[in-house]
């Protein structure tokens, strides 16, 4: 069972995310929060698989939530974070926080759930409809030198490059096994070596390191 808390100012929302969740019967919804001083409390205290994380709420917002959560000295909690807002800087205030995955509300319900459960097996989650408008912007507005692409070709394997272009086009493990014609489990394998090599926690963060390094262009 997926062990889940709801961070979100307005009382129907949360409600909303629990009846949604819960419906699909591996999900557990085990605490709320109204704002990010209760997420972090009730978070640090329960420990759960995936904390799903609205930006703007009162007192303590959601980007210094995720920044507390994913730097927990005892271990970094999954932050989704789930908002309307897709082009401000507390979208790149999230990314840079650590978040895990970026979802939007508008979201249909499938979507939500498998972004829950992407999350919380570690391989984190982007919205399709964000990948390139959000992570380009974030690319432009916190630049990191450019690398040569020899130099990317001596840190990473053809096939982790491969993987990581189509990482940043939002594709699934399933997914990219299907374009390059390989297993699951190989494309698996490969992103467990990419991450390691340029020290990113998850496949969004690799995103966006990918976006910051020139391994693909706005």
């Amino acid at each position: 069972m997926i062990r889940v808390v709801i961070a979100d100012d307005q009382a129907i929302v949360r409600a909303g995310f629990t009846v949604i969740v819960e419906a699909a019967g591996d999900i557990e919804v085990v605490g709320e929060a109204k704002d990010g001083f209760e997420a972090v409390e009730i978070s640090q205290r329960l420990r759960p698989d995936v904390v799903c994380m609205d930006i703007r709420m009162p007192g303590r917002d959601g980007i210094e939530a995720t920044r507390q959560l994913t730097a927990d000295p005892a271990g970094a909690i999954p932050v989704l974070v789930v908002t309307t807002f897709d082009l401000d800087d507390y979208v790149f205030g999230a990314l840079e926080a650590g978040a895990a995955g970026f979802l939007l509300k508008g979201s249909n319900e499938e979507t939500l759930v498998a972004a829950i459960r992407s999350v919380a097996a570690g391989e984190g989650t982007l919205d399709q409809l964000l990948t390139r408008r959000v992570l380009a912007e974030f690319a432009e507005r916190r630049p990191s030198p450019e690398a040569r692409r020899d130099d990317l070709s001596a840190l990473l394997t053809g096939r982790e490059l491969e993987i990581l272009v189509l990482l940043c086009e939002g594709l699934s493990n399933v997914e990219i096994a299907e374009r390059l014609f390989i297993e699951p489990s190989t494309v698996k394998y490969h992103l467990a070596g990419l991450l390691g090599k340029i020290g990113a926690r998850d496949r969004l963060q690799a995103v966006v390191w990918a976006f910051q390094h020139g391994v693909v262009t706005p």
